[in-house]
């Protein structure tokens, strides 16, 4: 007689088995440009003209922010989007072309948090589109995740001048729309993309190599139960450092078996 054959272990992901110890191709893939590809650095005179073309908008009164925060806190998708989009809370708003709102699942189950948009996404509204952006698309990709099947926001909505670090009362003034994203959307686990997010979201100071590889949690500020977070490099720390892929494939790994745990 023959014997039944067993069902297939469940996994992790489509297309992932939270077992698999191999690393995937693309940590050993050229990136998807080349040096010749990138465009130089502007001169003097381009500069100039991409000030001008900016056209800051007269600074407004300052805003009620107290009042704002409490409105803030109970709006929904449509509401939220509107008031970012019109939003002059900090000045960023006076040297950005767009806001980058968010984008991906409203409903999903892994949000991932940058630091805030760069050159790319200022243009085009939407986070992670630059060459950081396709990095993560691949790392999604190898643990059989789409861009489409997560939410992926950032600490502050607006371009800081220069791709700088967001500075603490600009990320203060944003904060209230990513804590309404996070209640919107109710995520299972959070992950942080690099030190900026992290130190922002855990509310300390502590570099990402200290932080990787340990249980977080991030504490809704409207007292309601904590989400797990989990600590990663920013995709651009392995543009700058390829040898240093291993890194995030294995807090790939990490992520899966904390949201997929069989």
């Amino acid at each position: 007689m023959t014997a039944p054959v067993s069902a297939p272990a469940p996994k992790a992901a489509s297309g992932f088995s939270a077992n698999a110890n191999d690393p995937p191709p693309w940590l050993d893939e050229p990136p998807p440009w080349s040096d010749d590809e990138q465009p130089p650095w502007p001169t003097e005179a381009d500069a100039r003209d991409i000030a001008q073309d900016r056209r800051p908008q007269a600074p407004g009164p300052a805003p009620d922010l107290a009042a704002d925060q409490h409105a803030i806190a109970n709006m929904d998708w449509d509401a939220l989007d509107a008031n970012v989009t019109e939003c002059r809370r900090c000045k960023l708003c006076e040297t950005r072309t767009k806001t980058v709102f968010g984008t991906g699942n409203r409903q999903a189950e892994l949000l991932f948090i940058g630091e805030g948009p760069g050159q790319d996404e200022d243009r085009q509204g939407e986070p992670f589109v630059g060459r950081a952006g396709q990095l993560l698309n691949k790392m999604l990709a190898a643990v059989g995740l789409k861009r489409e099947q997560v939410y992926i926001a950032n600490i502050v909505k607006c371009r800081p001048p220069g791709n700088r670090n967001p500075e603490p009362d600009e990320a203060s003034a944003c904060r209230p729309y990513l804590e309404r994203q996070i209640a919107l959307i109710q995520p299972k686990l959070i992950v942080s993309l690099g030190a900026v997010s992290a130190n922002n979201l855990l509310g300390n100071t502590e570099a990402v190599g200290r932080l990787r590889g340990k249980p977080h949690q991030y504490q809704p500020s409207q007292g309601t139960a904590p989400i797990p977070l989990i600590v990663t490099y920013h995709p651009s720390y392995y543009l700058r450092s390829p040898a240093e892929k291993a890194k995030g494939w294995q807090d790939l790994q990490r992520i899966i078996k904390t949201r997929y745990p069989w």
